[in-house]
């Protein structure tokens, strides 16, 4: 599974059973089994250990979790989702779309699991790791020093004319700053204060770069930067508390 790391530069990621290999590619050297959590003695908080959900493979095949089309099974809710937030139906064409949209809830009904089998947020072969909450980017490259992303907000985050809401914004820079905090600590972080700067408008539908680091850490404070740029105009920037949790810590 791709996760946009370059090769030439050693992964840090939490747990010590995952690496890179030369194929850009994270695999384990050891297997979890079941659905343990973690020990007081080897932690990640209340969390399962990340290499095995980063891992995410089914349980007797090497197929990814989700499977070979789960991606477009996302995009497509995607599509979706931007039809949405524009659409102005008819009567007759909302009737018909609830039906189809019950009918379809219905047969997804059969397909949900726990949050820890979900492949949503551990496809790191997807946009955004397949989560559908989150915008979707991609992880140009990351490591203890920092992360570069490439984001696009779609129609779906639309605040008002053509501008990115600034709550989508905010969703984005924090989701790849607990990123950058995992990458700087080598544990889970969860975000204590995220605070956002808007300094001009944030366009829809153009590939942005997201880049961010680790400031200075302070016991189990973590402060980080992030700026967001479209082409040399700064979008936004976030200045981020992560805190690394303790041993059992939700």
């Amino acid at each position: 599974m791709m996760i946009g790391i370059e090769p030439n530069r050693p992964a840090v990621v939490p747990r010590a059973n995952a690496q890179l290999g030369n194929d850009n590619v994270l695999h384990m050297d050891e297997k979890n089994v079941g659905d343990s959590r973690p020990d007081q003695t080897h932690h990640e908080g209340g969390f399962r250990p990340m290499a095995e959900l980063i891992e995410a493979r089914a349980s007797e095949s090497d197929t990814l979790i989700g499977g070979p089309h789960y991606g477009e099974f996302i995009e497509q809710v995607r599509e979706l989702m931007d039809r949405a937030r524009l659409a102005n139906p008819s009567d007759e064409l909302a009737k018909e779309t609830i039906v189809a949209l019950e009918q379809l809830n219905a047969r997804l009904d059969e397909a949900v699991v726990d949050e820890w089998s979900s492949p949503s947020w551990t496809r790191t072969d997807l946009p955004a790791r397949g989560n559908i909450t989150l915008p979707p980017y991609t992880v140009v490259s990351g490591d203890r020093d920092g992360v570069t992303a490439k984001v696009t907000f779609r129609t779906f985050h639309l605040g008002g004319n053509q501008a990115a809401h600034g709550g989508h914004i905010s969703l984005a820079f924090d989701d790849i700053l607990g990123m950058t905090a995992a990458l700087a600590t080598g544990a889970v972080t969860r975000t204590a204060s995220l605070t956002v700067d808007y300094r001009s408008v944030t366009p829809l539908n153009r590939e942005l770069t997201v880049r961010a680091h680790a400031e200075r850490r302070d016991g189990r404070k973590v402060y980080l930067k992030a700026t967001m740029h479209d082409g040399d105009r700064l979008c936004a920037e976030a200045n981020g508390l992560f805190i690394v949790l303790k041993p059992g810590q939700p």
